[in-house]
């Protein structure tokens, strides 16, 4: 019999029922006793600490009035400890806690956690303060590749769940699949709570560069499907599932390939009996409380809190004593909003220094001052040069590593998303923030072969960010970068981040015919594009994997990659020239229009 993830931890798992079997306490007479107590919840932290947006040099706001950072949400922990007892309380969290902020990448970039004697990860330090039970891993967890993600594992004081994170050598759990922790009740018998974590298989597409051949994701629901019914007979009396993964059923990549689903925690709750609450994260939103019927009809509370920091979820459990065994009579979900809170004074005493550090990081100034204020604010529906910069930038690096190679006389494209509507280049001396705010994912460069008519393809794939609008009707776009009002964009809820600018043609993109046949007039130098002709195009690693599912750059050939953030070439790149002039990278590529009428 071949050993494997499956055989060897269903051994365990059935010793671990009989133990639970003989320890059961004969049934009471008595009135049933209750017990009741809170799992406390965070998702996509996403490196922030304390409320700062490090690209503006000042405090986070918005105009919801939200706040941001673990700070808070330390604050929020220690009053609910106190309302009810630290020993009623599970502090979890669902992933996405290392990439985020120039904070998260300064520890994992600049002095690196991973380097001799290096520092302890903010987060590591915030997290262990605060005394979180357990966390489940984000896709976002592998972006800065295995050892980063093992020594900030090394250094935590509670464990990094992942039960479908498997050694692909070994067929087992690459990381702890759950963990259990006892409550307890003085009633004379303990609350076993059982935390099972789960990652969205995602991170096979995304970083794919860290983990093929390493690990593999499976499904969420088949993973579930087979620890749950562990869990309870390892005698959990609670099952909580901590899910990297949103409610939505939706994918942004290919699953016909038999990838599982990005956002599956709603399938979990619906195709898994045993559960009784899922902590949702990835999706960065606020879903305060969601209820779905198990397969058993039982029903299983889902809450998902907002990201960064904004909210805190709190479940609240009541069990009743029930013939020995401990039953789940109720649970209800709401979420905390940590602008109710101020920020611990004990995670501002151990983290001052190093937001300071980071602080004075990003204020260096790279550049000479810049010749014209740049902004995003209208780079959704307008070519502006702000984005021009990113793909200038990709050229030239793609350029360069072509050199001298078979592919050095093919024409080099490149394609950029305008992922942040508040970001500026302003007419002043450029600085580290004001780069690192253009281009806010630790995304790395990639070229791949495409011909005319896929490239074609692909753009009309992302010109279905528009919506489809008749010659004639209104227009409205919003620069409210919280609440925009657009009616062209974001046609099926398609995120500005998955909307591709492509350089080096010229091209428009008509939004009165409908999605699929809205490119026209697409010339290279003025030519028409053959379907035969051949490009490189310079592409994020997101999209060379198949992030966003845009026609055939997965599968495209790669003829080079590399392990740089686009970032750190945007910085590198101005830093050489010295001076931000919009004269040394502007281009007019695409415009939008109506029966090719321009719409702006």
């Amino acid at each position: 019999m071949t050993v494997n993830r499956r055989t060897l931890l269903g051994a365990s798992a059935a010793a671990g029922a009989g133990a639970a079997v003989a320890a059961a306490a004969p049934a009471e007479a008595k009135p049933a006793k209750t017990y009741s107590f809170s799992v406390l919840g965070t998702t996509d932290l996403h490196g922030n600490v304390f409320n700062w947006d490090y690209f503006k040099d000042a405090a986070y706001t918005d105009t919801a009035g939200n706040t941001r950072g673990i700070a808070r949400i330390a604050t929020l922990v220690k009053q609910i400890r106190e309302e009810i007892g630290a020993e009623n309380t599970v502090l979890i969290d669902a992933g996405d806690t290392i990439q985020g902020t120039p904070l998260a990448y300064y520890y994992a970039r600049v002095d690196p956690i991973v380097a001799d004697a290096g520092p302890v990860h903010p987060m590591a330090q915030s997290m262990n303060a605060i005394g979180y039970d357990a966390a489940a891993l984000g896709n976002h967890e592998f972006n800065y590749g295995l050892d980063t993600l093992r020594k900030f594992e090394s250094q935590l004081e509670f464990p990094l769940l992942g039960a479908n994170v498997i050694d692909t050598e070994t067929g087992r759990p690459a990381f702890p699949p759950y963990h259990f922790l006892r409550m307890r009740t003085g009633c004379g018998k303990d609350v076993k709570v059982a935390i099972l974590g789960l990652c969205t298989p995602g991170v096979t597409i995304w970083d794919k560069a860290y983990v093929e051949g390493v690990l593999e994701f499976p499904s969420l629901e088949s993973e579930a499907a087979y620890w749950v019914p562990k869990l309870k007979a390892m005698g959990a009396d609670v099952v909580i599932v901590s899910a990297h993964s949103g409610t939505s059923g939706k994918s942004a990549y290919d699953t016909s390939t038999g990838l599982g689903v990005e956002n599956a925690s709603a399938l979990v709750a619906q195709q898994v009996a045993g559960i009784d609450a899922i902590l949702v994260g990835h999706a960065h939103i606020e879903v305060a409380e969601s209820r779905v019927a198990g397969p058993d009809g039982h029903e299983v509370v889902l809450s998902e809190p907002l990201c960064y920091g904004q909210r805190l979820t709190r479940f609240d459990f009541d069990l009743t004593l029930e013939k020995g065994k401990w039953k789940v009579a109720s649970v209800a979900a709401s979420v905390l909003n940590s602008n109710t809170a101020e920020e611990d004074e004990e995670i501002l005493a151990i983290l001052s220094d190093e937001h300071a550090e980071v602080v004075g990081y990003v204020n260096q100034v790279v550049a000479e001052q810049a010749v014209v204020q740049l902004t995003t604010v209208e780079a959704r529906y307008k070519d502006e040069p702000i984005i021009d910069l990113i793909a200038k930038v990709q050229e030239d690096t793609v350029k360069t590593a072509l050199a001298g190679t078979e592919y050095a006389d093919l024409p080099v494209l490149a394609q950029a998303s305008p992922f942040s509507r508040t970001a500026e280049l302003p007419a002043a001396n450029v600085k580290i923030k004001d780069l690192s705010s253009l281009y806010i994912y630790d995304n790395t460069l990639a070229a791949k072969l495409m011909t005319g008519a896929q490239i074609r393809a692909y753009l009309e794939y992302s010109a279905e960010y528009f919506v489809q609008t008749a010659a004639g009707a209104e227009i409205i776009v919003d620069t409210n970068p919280d609440k925009p009002t657009d009616n062209i964009t974001g046609a099926g809820s398609r995120p500005d981040y998955n909307y591709d600018y492509v350089s080096g043609l010229a091209y428009e993109i008509d939004i009165a015919k409908p999605a699929g046949s809205r490119i026209a007039n697409l010339k290279h130098q003025g030519a028409d594009v053959a379907d035969d002709q051949r490009f490189v195009l310079a592409v994020n690693n997101y999209r060379a994997n198949g992030g966003g599912n845009f026609p055939h750059v997965a599968a495209a050939q790669e003829l080079w990659s590399e392990s740089i953030e686009i970032r750190t070439r945007i910085i590198e790149w101005v830093t050489a020239k010295g001076r931000l002039d919009p004269a040394d990278f502007a281009s007019v590529d695409w415009k939008l229009t109506r029966d090719g009428t321009p719409v702006f």
